[in-house]
């Protein structure tokens, strides 16, 4: 998932009580793709089905001839062991290759982190080494991959740190930042691509994003983002890569829907 994956974390929520019961050990019934998907993590996925990777599994099960269905864990430390490994489910979805030794599909799509800005400030800068950055306030994710950037560029006392370890029924860090960016209580904001394209659409909030240069860092900032299924389950793997290819145009309609920036190459 991408916040294990992406955003380099754990953070525990007590799973057992979100979690539903799946009898169904094998992968690929005969007409459901069964989606591991964490109950409140939007704008990617909710229990209610409302998040962006709801709706490209519930377009992906329609191109194969069947009907999505999810089984819910909340996104923390053991979410592979206690989904996909157990059985529960078939495929995550928004994960990047390596995950755990799952067996991974083509790309679906590309994003990365956003620096973050008011609209009003008509900022140029994309790298936060850029001098027109000097002397300013930086939000950003604690343990997330510009954390690393800063710290290279001896920044830290200019951080204004927001936790990433939390229970996501309730808090939402990143939409706190972005409101403190709102408010001049920071300058600038380092956000992932989803959390910051879907926060500035859906929330009408006066901010721009625009993708960070990593100014020759070996840190990552851009992400090619797949689905992952059990390595023994190839011809689910197959199919599902005959889908994504076939229906690229849909799947990107619906990132675009949510504000979520796509970066090209």
């Amino acid at each position: 998932m991408i916040r294990n994956s992406l955003m380099a974390a754990a953070f525990c929520w007590a799973a057992a009580s979100t979690a539903h019961a799946d009898p169904t050990p094998d992968a690929g019934s005969h007409n459901e793709l069964r989606v591991c998907a964490d109950p409140s993590d939007l704008p990617f996925s909710n229990d209610k089905q409302e998040g962006f990777e709801n709706k490209i599994a519930q377009r992906l099960a329609k191109d194969l001839g069947e009907t999505a269905s999810f089984y819910w864990f909340p996104d923390s430390q053991g979410f592979v062991k206690a989904t996909i490994r157990a059985h529960h489910c078939d495929i995550i979805m928004g994960t990047v290759e390596g995950n755990e030794g799952l067996a991974t599909t083509v790309p679906y799509y590309e994003t990365g982190y956003m620096l973050v800005s008011r609209t009003a400030d008509n900022l140029k800068s994309t790298a936060i080494g850029d001098p027109a950055l000097q002397g300013a306030r930086i939000g950003l994710i604690a343990r997330t991959p510009p954390t690393d950037l800063v710290v290279e560029h001896n920044l830290l006392e200019r951080v204004h740190s927001y936790p990433l370890v939390v229970d996501t029924r309730v808090e939402h860090p990143t939409r706190q930042m972005l409101q403190d960016l709102v408010d001049k209580k920071i300058d600038v904001a380092l956000v992932w691509g989803p959390f910051a394209g879907y926060y500035i659409k859906h929330d009408h909030l006066p901010l721009k994003a625009v993708p960070m240069d990593a100014e020759n860092s070996r840190v990552p900032l851009r992400f090619k983002i797949v689905m992952a299924v059990r390595p023994a389950d190839g011809a689910l793997l197959k199919r599902v890569n005959d889908a994504i290819a076939k229906d690229q145009a849909g799947i990107a309609a619906i990132v675009d829907d949510f504000g979520v920036p796509r970066i090209n190459g």
